[in-house]
């Protein structure tokens, strides 16, 4: 593994756990809250973005409108199963969720949750640093590289390690004052 495959894996782990944030209630709508949520549309799961339109008219709703009113019944169920924690209501043509304020306890475990998204972000990209160590120390073993450029590249590798941990960092700083933020 090159370094530079090494970082590309890393921003991507980044991204990831961004995602996984966006999915974390923050007592204000956002159409990201439903990425999760499959919908089992012909028997096959089916992106709720791929049979709707979702927007945000307000801070505490969120509008579902289906391109197909057949799948109304199928997206609420959906979203009832679902773990976002959110009851639908249904006026005909629109899925409208109401988003409540959040309790200090549930901002908590919201908190514990972005929390274990960051760690899970920052175990991987140890994981990846580990690999690319092992693909270092195998090349030095085969003489394809020298002791010396050996020795930079595993600082170089640490400094990305410390670069993108860093980043998982100031998003879950970021996302936590989102939370906590009423």
């Amino acid at each position: 593994m090159k370094l530079d495959e090494a970082e590309s894996t890393m921003q991507k782990t980044v991204e990831s756990t961004q995602r996984a944030f966006n999915t974390i209630r923050t007592g204000r709508a956002n159409a990201s809250l439903l990425d999760k949520v499959m919908v089992d549309y012909y028997g096959s799961p089916t992106s709720m973005k791929s049979l709707a339109n979702i927007s945000t008219p307000d801070s505490t709703t969120i509008a579902i409108q289906p391109y197909d009113r057949n799948t109304m019944n199928l997206i609420e169920k959906a979203i009832s199963m679902s773990d976002v924690g959110l009851t639908p209501s249904n006026d005909g043509s629109t899925i409208r969720l109401n988003i409540p304020p959040l309790t200090s306890d549930r901002r908590k475990e919201f908190v514990k949750l972005a929390a274990k998204y960051a760690e899970e972000g920052r175990v991987a990209i140890r994981n990846i640093r580990r690999d690319a160590l092992d693909s270092i120390r195998k090349q030095e073993k085969a003489s394809e590289i020298s002791e010396d450029e050996a020795k930079d590249q595993q600082d170089k590798l640490q400094k990305l390690t410390d670069k993108y941990t860093a980043k998982i960092g100031d998003l879950l700083v970021e996302k936590e004052k989102d939370i906590t933020t009423v």
